[in-house]
């Protein structure tokens, strides 16, 4: 079962051009790494951004 977080993808859509980094933060096991490597990638590619101009940096 997937939760779509719609509301955490759309604020981070809505974000994107403001110039900040953003910093997805929060407990362990919470959705963050899916959020970003599922959810938001998938939303990127539906905008048509290529994987070129993608990065994602895991740490």
């Amino acid at each position: 079962m997937v939760i779509k977080r719609e509301q955490y993808v759309d604020s981070l859509v809505g974000s994107m051009h403001n110039g900040l980094i953003k910093v997805v933060t929060g407990i362990r096991r919470c959705g963050k790494s899916f959020l970003l490597n599922e959810l938001f990638r998938k939303r990127l590619q539906e905008m048509e951004i290529k994987e070129d101009n993608m990065l994602f940096l895991n740490s």
